[in-house]
């Protein structure tokens, strides 16, 4: 099983957390109590969103993966859209995670079904609060797949997803994107 840490979130936790250690240390210098307690809750956040950030940096750079040979098929029996392919680590390190994101916008301009109404429609303040559910008909479907787990260096995997295609889109785009961690 591979882990979603590398050396390099590792040796970055630790620094971050070095760091934390030696400011609490420097806090504990203060004499007033809530001044201490507002330091110490600082230096907690800071450091936190420091290392959340930097964890989200180096999976951008540690965890690279590529798709090939996708294709894409609408299966009209069951209106669904099938999107198949390979998914290959080309990074250095191990990947836990791959997932697909997958977004189907319908293509109302080359369809024909440009209106005024579909361009803009005004709402009124709360008016969102009391819409039925069923009166509009979504443009745009997103959806997240897991296609590939524990994916080692220069490892290959082949994946399909199969997402519901609505009948009332025309002419559709298909955007999809890779995202690993």
């Amino acid at each position: 099983m591979i882990s979603y840490f590398t050396i390099f979130h590792i040796i970055t936790l630790a620094i971050f957390f070095v760091i934390f250690i030696l400011l609490l240390i420097l806090s504990f210098r203060e004499t007033r109590k809530k001044v201490l307690l507002a330091m110490i809750f600082s230096n907690f956040l800071v450091i936190s969103m420091l290392a959340m950030f930097s964890m989200f940096v180096l999976d951008k750079y540690t965890k690279k993966a590529r798709l090939e040979d996708i294709s894409q098929a609408r299966v009209l029996i069951s209106e669904s859209f099938v999107v198949t392919g390979r998914v290959r680590n080309i990074g250095k390190f191990g990947i836990s995670k791959c997932f697909l994101n997958v977004k189907l916008v319908n293509n109302a301009v080359t369809s024909g079904n440009l209106s005024s109404s579909t361009v803009y429609k005004p709402t009124a303040g709360l008016e969102f609060l009391n819409k039925a559910k069923g009166d509009e008909k979504k443009s745009t479907i997103i959806k997240d797949f897991l296609i590939a787990r524990n994916l080692k260096v220069d490892e290959l995997r082949n994946f399909s997803t199969s997402m519901q295609f609505p009948p009332y889109f025309k002419n559709p785009s298909l955007i999809y994107k890779l995202h690993c961690r």
